[in-house]
């Protein structure tokens, strides 16, 4: 987002939600990959197993009383 007008307040997170969400599951490959398994989409079919990343909006958002990655 470089050419981005907004404040920095304003901006969407790099890194968006999944990381800090009590629904996720960090899975790291062999290779050191990163992905984020949303547990939500076992029971719910609203939900990406493996949602597009970053996601900036997610009505299944839960704080993590911890940080998972």
């Amino acid at each position: 987002m470089m050419n981005d007008s907004r404040g920095p307040e304003q901006a969407a997170p790099r890194e968006g939600l999944c990381p800090h969400c009590a629904n996720v599951q960090v899975i790291i490959t062999d290779r050191g990959s990163r992905f984020y398994l949303c547990r939500l989409s076992a029971s719910d079919e609203r939900y990406p197993k493996y949602p597009p990343q970053p996601v900036i909006a997610c009505a299944g958002y839960r704080t993590a009383s911890h940080h998972t990655g």
